[in-house]
C-alpha cells in the first residue's frame, strides 16, 4: 500500500499541480532563504509563472536587492531543492 504523501505527490505532479505548489513554498520560504535582514525590508506579494514579485521598503534596497538578484535566485531555489522561480521582481 502506497502512503498518502506518495498518492498526494504523485496526482499533484499528473495534474501539473505541483508547480503551483512548489511556487508557494517559494513564497513560504522567502525569509529562510534570503535572511533577516531582506525578510525585513520586503514582503512577498505573489508568485505568477515562475517570477517572484516582491515587495521593497524602499528605492534604495529595490537597487541593492537587482544588484544581489542571481545570488538571491540561487538561495531561493536551493532552499526549494529545484529551480522553481525564474525571476524576481522588486516593486
Amino acid at each position: 500500500m502506497k502512503s498518502i504523501k506518495t498518492v498526494l505527490n504523485t496526482y499533484l505532479f499528473k495534474t501539473g499541480l505541483d508547480v503551483g505548489v512548489n511556487q508557494q513554498q517559494a513564497v513560504n520560504l522567502w525569509p529562510t532563504a534570503v535572511g533577516k535582514k531582506i525578510a525585513e525590508n520586503t514582503t512577498v506579494q505573489d508568485v505568477k509563472h515562475g517570477v517572484l514579485i516582491v515587495r521593497v521598503d524602499s528605492p534604495i534596497w529595490a537597487q541593492e536587492l537587482q544588484f544581489q538578484k542571481k545570488e538571491v535566485l540561487f538561495k531561493i531555489n536551493k532552499t526549494l531543492g529545484k529551480k522553481t522561480i525564474k525571476d524576481i521582481r522588486f516593486v
